[in-house]
């Protein structure tokens, strides 16, 4: 799948919950392509968020990590409230 002409904010929070699954686990980007069997380079531009991934690709990280499928999205859609909240917070008067 080529790379994402322009970034997506979940593209973003998907890679970074990826990297912080596969960093608890003491994985490199490698280990984590050879039980995925998925591309190192694909993997790297996932972890970087210039990509969203597919379904299938996403139930196959919740497999490798023991997790599912629904708590990896839960995550994206919470980081997702997170951000939607901060941007519409007010802000504090300039002074």
């Amino acid at each position: 799948m080529p790379k994402a002409t322009r970034a997506h904010p979940d593209a973003a929070r998907f890679g970074a919950i990826i990297t912080r699954l596969r960093t608890e686990r003491g994985w490199t980007l490698g280990e984590l392509a050879q039980r995925s069997r998925m591309n190192r380079v694909y993997l790297g531009v996932l972890e970087k968020g210039g990509n969203l991934p597919s379904l299938a690709t996403l139930f196959e990280f919740a497999q490798v990590f023991g997790i599912s499928a629904a708590e990896i999205v839960r995550e994206v859609e919470e980081a997702r409230t997170a951000a939607r909240i901060k941007r519409l917070a007010p802000k504090p008067p300039a002074e």
